[in-house]
């Protein structure tokens, strides 16, 4: 490996991680970073004094121009977007990262809330600790614009973020209770899951049945999956725990292909599912699938 390629793929790991927040998927931050590699590749980079800041504004403007282009599309995308996981423990580079609560899948979908300028701002100095000064450099805006973008980004972000952490062996045996129950799909098993005012959102992308909006309160939810389990009785169900962006998931396989992906949020009292996002569409699963087939599943069924 000559010398410019081993730099570049010493600082991947930060780039690929500060892509990925940006977009919420892999594969868009994968394009981003063979976009940033051309132009590296291209650059006389025994010339700069910071290749480190070079690489971060290079892939942060190519990001930011991208989310742009990806806002416009969602706001005609049906239904609910979700971001794309990934698995927690990927043998690749980037996986160090994916343990952090800024990669998890709500805080990905709370980073919605914001333009893009601010998501980039945010970013910046939130996640990766630049100063102001450094992100508005890398952002080619004033100081002061930055602080700005940064001070609007906490206050939307402070509204929507859970007060309070929930542990994973949390998580885990809520997953495996809600397992259990579509198992023996009972009304009174599911409903006594969920918060009172849980919520469930669902991403098919139009591409296959889901709720075209979110659905709110413990007797909908529990009503919903009642009926999706009639749906999937009798047909090859296999349920499997999965570590996605650094928390339990639960994986829910159809024959030979992942059907959907499913992670949850816990009310304040650590005992009932606050919120189910789903995720559907077909080629999102697809790619997950792609990157989890070789592990060794925790199946629950």
């Amino acid at each position: 490996m000559d010398s410019r390629t081993a730099l570049f793929q010493h600082h991947r790991p930060r780039l690929f991680g500060l892509a990925y927040r940006m977009l919420g998927s892999p594969a868009d931050a994968e394009d981003v970073l063979h976009d940033a590699w051309l132009r590296w590749h291209a650059q006389e980079t025994d010339r700069l004094d910071d290749p480190e800041a070079w690489l971060v504004t290079v892939t942060t403007r190519i990001a930011l121009d991208r989310l742009r282009r990806a806002r416009t599309e969602r706001e005609h995308y049906t239904g609910p977007w979700l971001p794309e996981p990934m698995p927690t423990d990927a043998e690749r580079p980037e996986a160090e990262a994916e343990r952090s609560e800024t990669l998890s899948l709500s805080f990905l979908l709370l980073l919605e809330r914001l333009s893009p300028e601010e998501r980039a701002a945010f970013l910046l100095t939130e996640v990766f600790d630049y100063r102001h000064a450094e992100a508005a450099a890398i952002l080619g805006i004033a100081e002061d614009a930055c602080r700005q973008r940064v001070h609007r980004a906490r206050t939307r972000l402070r509204e929507g973020r859970p007060r309070f952490r929930v542990d994973a062996g949390t998580q885990r045996r809520l997953l495996q209770r809600f397992v259990a129950a579509m198992q023996r799909p009972d009304l009174a098993s599911l409903r006594a899951l969920f918060a009172e005012d849980a919520v469930h959102i669902s991403d098919g992308g139009g591409v296959v049945r889901a709720a075209l909006r979110p659905l709110h309160g413990a007797e909908r939810l529990a009503r919903l999956y009642q009926q999706v389990a009639g749906q999937l009785s009798g047909r090859a169900i296999r349920f499997e725990l999965a570590m996605l962006n650094g928390a339990p998931a639960l994986l829910i396989h159809e024959g030979d292909r992942l059907g959907t992906a499913l992670w949850i949020e816990i009310d304040e009292d650590g005992e009932h599912i606050a919120a189910v996002h789903a995720l559907r569409h077909p080629d999102k699963l697809a790619r997950l699938q792609a990157v989890t087939k070789t592990r060794a599943p925790t199946s629950l069924s």
